[in-house]
């Protein structure tokens, strides 16, 4: 009776706290949060819970970066997986905590919650919370524009007005903190065209984002009062906006231009397929650089700012420097926007075949067998589709995961994020341990993230001297010479019984299985040699198995 009181105070606090966040009358309806809870409950059901069905706070917070990704492609800041945290506090990064420091104090952060754990509505309401001060954050970049125009915030909008307001909100907002860029923009359409090459059709898609609202108004009028559309009193026939109506479109471009802005990043993914002769998800840097100077005007990071972002691997002696497919389109550079508490990037394809895992497995662990049958019918990006080739070294290092895990994977690990990116190379990043790649953009880096038209050209001459024929193999490539056996756990699997990934006796059967993998390697490396090609060096991790 004692613990259902506490729980019972415990949700109500968390409501209030909310409602803190939400503002003078906020409040979030039950119907939303269920709809919240519903598209949360697969993942939450493959985490590992306490005694209690709970989960702990980097369950908590990886749930929900989660969320965000797959329903809006929004990386909210703070909740990055590759962010490193801490036991004591919550984090002073993120937007929860700078904008409602009490929502964070008294639930987050209560020694009761960090010592029971967090449940399914405790996340929705997170999420909730978070919709909201993404929002509200929204409204202050339109203020802005409004300022800029010398319209009053009370002065309701022509169509033709509400265009122009959304417009140069649109400029503001894909351009992040670089105002110096934005007045440029703003003052030049020529230059704003040239510099956005797609500028026309996100005018487009803006304007259909407000004939959507006029369309609710006229055609379902009462809907369109339940979710705030429209006003008591409003003539659905006249077009005028008030600062509500632009503020409620700029939240309905924020959580759709994700699937807008899709068709620019498939482009780009295709011409880095192009690239991947040898379906291993990278891109020698010296064809990168070389499709730069020719025809490509994207690929232009320099060395040093895609190492910075964690897309560059440098592992590989054959091949030499190469980008890595999925981590490089989802890298920051790559983020349409960059807002002061959240990055608009491209789709993360991973997440729709993390989806299809959970779903087929619903637990925190899995056998190698499970996860073999479920990962070899998805369909991938090799191969037109084709499922994944999991024979061979996939299988074995799967299953020297599990053995080190009291024989089951943990889903929600570095190690299986990494056998992943090996089985879908062009579709799920390559987990780096975490805080050894940056999030920053471009303007947050500063100078040097473009590379010099000497430096392209530098690289590209190598190109000839990194290729290899496409009939070699991946196998004889040492396609996973980036491999790393440390385990890094986004959720706390000690309540399930099994031995700590990172325990010595563990590490030694994960070290023990890789010096198989790259024994292997130098087998075929040995073969290539005689083919006319140079050996090339062991990673540094197997050097030191070896040694």
């Amino acid at each position: 009776l004692r613990a259902a009181r506490r729980a019972e105070a415990d949700a109500l606090q968390g409501e209030q706290a909310m409602g803190e966040a939400l503002g003078c009358g906020g409040q979030v309806s039950d119907e939303h949060l269920a709809a919240i809870e519903q598209e949360l409950r697969p993942m939450f059901r493959t985490l590992p819970k306490t005694s209690g069905g709970r989960i702990e706070k980097r369950s908590l917070r990886y749930l929900v970066h989660r969320y965000f990704s797959r329903q809006s492609s929004l990386h909210i800041r703070g909740f990055e997986p590759n962010r490193p945290t801490n036991a004591s506090g919550w984090g002073d990064k993120d937007i929860l905590s700078q904008r409602v420091p009490a929502f964070v104090e008294s639930v987050l952060q209560s020694k009761h919650k960090l010592s029971l754990g967090f449940d399914l509505r405790d996340a929705a309401v997170m999420v909730a919370t978070l919709k909201q001060l993404i929002f509200d954050s929204e409204s202050a970049v339109l203020e802005e524009v409004y300022e800029t125009q010398l319209r009053p915030t009370d002065q309701s909008l022509t169509q033709e007005d509400l265009g122009q307001v959304l417009e140069t909100y649109m400029v503001l907002w894909m351009m992040g903190g670089d105002e110096e860029g934005v007045d440029s923009l703003l003052e030049d359409r020529k230059l704003l065209e040239d510099t956005l090459p797609q500028w026309q059709a996100v005018v487009d898609f803006v304007k259909g984002e407000v004939r959507a609202l006029e369309f609710k108004r006229r055609q379902a009028p009462l809907a369109a009062l339940t979710d705030a559309s429209s006003r008591p009193g409003h003539n659905a026939m006249n077009s005028q906006y008030s600062f509500e109506d632009a503020h409620r479109v700029v939240g309905s471009i924020t959580s759709s231009f994700a699937s807008f802005w899709e068709s620019e990043c498939s482009s780009m993914k295709q011409a880095l397929v192009a690239m991947d002769t040898h379906h291993t998800g990278r891109v020698p840097l010296a064809k990168f650089y070389g499709s730069s100077l020719e025809t490509e005007w994207r690929f232009s990071e320099s060395e040093a700012y895609l190492r910075e972002l964690g897309a560059l691997d440098e592992t590989s002696s054959l091949r030499g420097k190469q980008v890595i497919l999925s981590n490089y389109i989802q890298a920051s550079s790559n983020c349409i926007v960059s807002a002061p508490h959240y990055s608009l990037c491209c789709v993360n394809e991973c997440e729709a075949h993390m989806a299809d895992i959970e779903d087929a497995i619903g637990a925190p662990l899995a056998q190698p067998s499970e996860l073999l049958s479920v990962v070899g019918n998805l369909s991938s990006s090799l191969d037109d589709g084709a499922s994944p080739k999991l024979e061979g070294s996939l299988t074995e290092q799967l299953k020297q995961i599990a053995d080190a895990n009291g024989g089951q994977v943990p889903l929600h690990g570095r190690l299986f994020a990494q056998w992943l990116h090996y089985a879908l190379p062009r579709d799920c990043p390559f987990p780096h341990k975490v805080g050894t790649a940056s999030t920053q953009s471009p303007h947050q880096y500063g100078e040097g993230y473009l590379a010099s038209f000497e430096e392209k050209e530098q690289h590209a001459s190598l190109a000839n001297a990194t290729d290899v024929p496409a009939t070699v193999g991946k196998e004889e490539l040492q396609w996973m010479s980036q491999w790393s056996p440390e385990e890094e756990l986004m959720a706390d699997y000690t309540s399930s019984g099994r031995r700590a990934p990172w325990d010595a006796s563990s590490r030694r059967l994960i070290w023990l299985g890789f010096a198989l993998l790259v024994a292997a390697a130098l087998y075929q490396a040995k073969g290539l040699s005689r083919k006319g090609y140079e050996p090339g060096l062991l990673p540094v991790q197997a050097r030191r198995i070896l040694s």
